[in-house]
């Protein structure tokens, strides 16, 4: 904690909640002390940049462009969605599945996440993913789950660098991607003593196969897949190419599987 003399941030803080507590009408000009600082900071952005005013006009340009130009659509979308797709897609800004898909609203259940992945069963450890995978399959119906991994993944550069020891030095970024060590242990394998990089976007696929075997760890995820009303697909996109790569995997589960 950085001090001015005998007095700490944490100090000032405290001195000023104490200020308020004792002299009520205070509170009032305090918090309209805040918002004109809160404006300032706003309009003095040392590089220009406006988030307000970004936020404001992005929106005015879609309502005026695309939602004013299609009622029809937005009509439709008001009474309730049916998407054809489930989505897991990385957080990484670079890689918008609706932008680089061309998806359009409706179209894709999303689920955006570090490197994209889908971790096994579990209605503790991971309930927020597995909420969201139960809702796709079982209430909306979705016929397709698509998994689509990226080229220069921070998530998956990430994995790679984890110590074979397992020590980690984050306190969520690198468990939360341990959910790929498979994929990891499998790239090592087949790929040493290939360069970092070179296994690194090796493991962004592989990662991608090792989220879909996780899928079968759903029971409503095999139940869909065995009555053939679901599918499931691994993806790839390099952006530093302009590539995107689709497949397939036989899974050859059977209704005795379940």
């Amino acid at each position: 904690m950085a001090t001015d003399g005998d007095h700490t941030f944490d100090d000032a803080i405290d001195g000023l909640k104490k200020l308020l507590s004792e002299k009520h009408d205070l509170q009032v000009v305090a918090a309209e002390k805040i918002k004109q600082l809160t404006a300032e900071l706003e309009a003095k952005d040392v590089d220009g940049f406006n988030p307000t005013k970004r936020i404001k006009e992005g929106f005015a340009r879609f309502k005026k462009e695309k939602y004013e130009t299609n009622p029809t659509l937005y009509g439709e979308l008001a009474k309730g969605q049916n998407p054809k797709f489930l989505v897991f897609a990385c957080s990484d800004s670079r890689v918008c599945p609706s932008h680089i898909l061309d998806f359009q609203p409706g179209e894709a259940f999303v689920v955006r996440n570090i490197a994209n992945m889908v971790p096994p069963y579990d209605t503790i450890k991971h309930s927020g993913a597995g909420a969201a995978i139960e809702y796709a399959v079982l209430h909306l119906k979705v016929k397709y789950i698509v998994v689509i991994g990226h080229s220069c993944c921070g998530g998956i550069k990430g994995l790679m660098s984890i110590p074979d020891d397992g020590t980690t030095t984050s306190d969520f970024i690198e468990q939360w991607v341990k959910i790929g060590l498979p994929a990891k242990s499998k790239v090592k394998t087949d790929c040493s003593p290939s360069e970092f990089t070179e296994i690194c976007t090796k493991c962004e696929k592989e990662a991608v196969n090792v989220s879909l075997g996780n899928l079968l760890t759903y029971p409503f995820v095999r139940e869909a897949l065995v009555n053939k009303n679901l599918s499931l697909k691994g993806a790839h996109y390099d952006f530093v190419n302009g590539d995107f790569d689709l497949w397939n995997l036989d899974f050859g589960i059977s209704s005795s599987l379940l």
